[in-house]
């Protein structure tokens, strides 16, 4: 891996090494970052979070099995607590890989962290930077600084931050009340463990801050003036500020992530037209334009000389009338969306959002990864300002 300039600013992105990049918003954070620095003139890194031991969410993903979406989770051969750098990708994991994606690169090393390198040489083609916080090089120096740190009780300092943003209604999606600021972490096995306050760290081991304090690692890490987030980083970063000031570190300026939708060939969408689609609200994209199923049928009054519980019966068979009337409205509805959208709402649909969430929250990052084309048309598109991209498949 290639280290960044010396002294030059850094745009850091990142995020836990998944299987597959998984998932897609990965690849967009990268080509943000990328953006950003060569706006500024800065160097690009794209942090590989390669410490934590979220296995779960490293190892569940999805594939496709023809045109089908299917949920596949990886299974590792490795004791619990193991850091995601460390575990294991076999040949028979690359080829459990293939079978979910197509052909893909050799791993640059037998590891998790190794399939992820390899996936990611577009990026790397295009300037951004990988680093690995867990490369002893870089991570052995920074050690004695960590042990300060520790003595300075920064949790007490995270636990209180995390009560007046709770107050104060703000998002907290991680409570450092109940999650570890510190762990110990064997860079021979890749065990990571909880440190209680005042436990000594075993012999061998280095000292791994917790997610709450990531933010200061890679501020000592490397010489970083922004970062690039998603939503819920922006919400744990707040636990940091006012942390800052106590290590002796600058906080970076802090860049909303923008969301990418992937739009496949031959459809035409707007970013407006994005939410209709995703609840299937078809006659908000495009109305029909003659007259609908149900305004031919006008519902007749029961008689009121039949007893009231055919009067209820009758009002209850109308209503269902009305509903299957309400289903040939919208079928009439996609087919005058269809036209405007250039095919089939319904796939669009399916394709932006599979598995009723934003594609880039449920897809690996692969099939991004694997078009160079997409890959320039969507840094193309990364211009610091724009929230919501949409980009053409190519």
């Amino acid at each position: 891996m290639t280290m960044p300039l010396q002294g030059k600013p850094v745009i850091a992105t990142g995020q836990q090494i998944g299987a597959g990049w998984s998932p897609a918003l990965s690849v967009a954070k990268a080509l943000a970052a990328l953006a950003e620095a060569r706006r500024t003139g800065a160097e690009a890194v794209y942090w590989l979070a390669d410490e934590d031991h979220d296995r779960t969410e490293v190892a569940a993903t999805v594939g496709w099995q023809g045109e089908r979406l299917l949920r596949h989770r990886f299974r590792f051969d490795a004791r619990p607590g193991t850091a995601t750098g460390w575990l294991p990708w076999t040949p028979e994991h690359q080829a459990e890989a293939i079978d979910c994606w197509g052909p893909l690169p050799d791993p640059t090393e037998p590891t998790l962290r190794g399939h992820v390198l390899a996936l990611g040489a577009p990026l790397w083609a295009r300037g951004l930077r990988p680093f690995s916080p867990t490369d002893p090089a870089r991570r052995t120096p920074v050690q004695p600084e960590l042990e300060r740190w520790r003595a300075l009780n920064l949790e007490a300092a995270l636990e209180h931050q995390a009560s007046l943003l709770e107050a104060a209604g703000a998002p907290l999606p991680l409570d450092p009340r109940r999650q570890s600021a510190w762990f110990s972490l064997d860079p021979r096995s890749g065990r990571r463990l909880r440190l209680a306050p005042g436990e000594p760290l075993p012999a061998g081991c280095w000292l791994s801050p917790g997610a709450a304090l990531r933010p200061l690692l890679q501020s000592l890490m490397l010489p970083v003036t922004a970062v690039v987030l998603g939503p819920a980083e922006r919400a744990y970063w707040r636990l940091c500020e006012p942390l800052w000031e106590t290590v002796g570190l600058s906080a970076p300026r802090i860049l909303p992530r923008p969301s990418v939708f992937v739009i496949p060939p031959g459809f035409k969408v707007a970013p407006t037209q994005l939410e209709a689609l995703r609840t299937g609200d078809w006659g908000a994209l495009q109305a029909w334009p003659g007259v609908l199923p149900s305004g031919q049928f006008t519902p007749p009054a029961p008689d009121a000389s039949w007893p009231a519980h055919l009067q209820d019966r009758f009002q209850r068979e109308l209503a269902r009338t009305a509903n299957r009337l309400g289903k040939l409205d919208h079928r009439l509805h996609r087919e005058a969306a269809g036209v405007v959208l250039g095919g089939d709402p319904e796939r669009l649909r399916q394709a932006l959002f599979p598995l009723g969430r934003a594609q880039e929250r449920v897809l690996p990052g692969v099939p991004w990864l694997r078009s160079e084309a997409l890959l320039d048309a969507i840094l193309e598109q990364m211009d610091g300002a724009t929230p919501l991209l949409v980009v053409e498949d190519l």
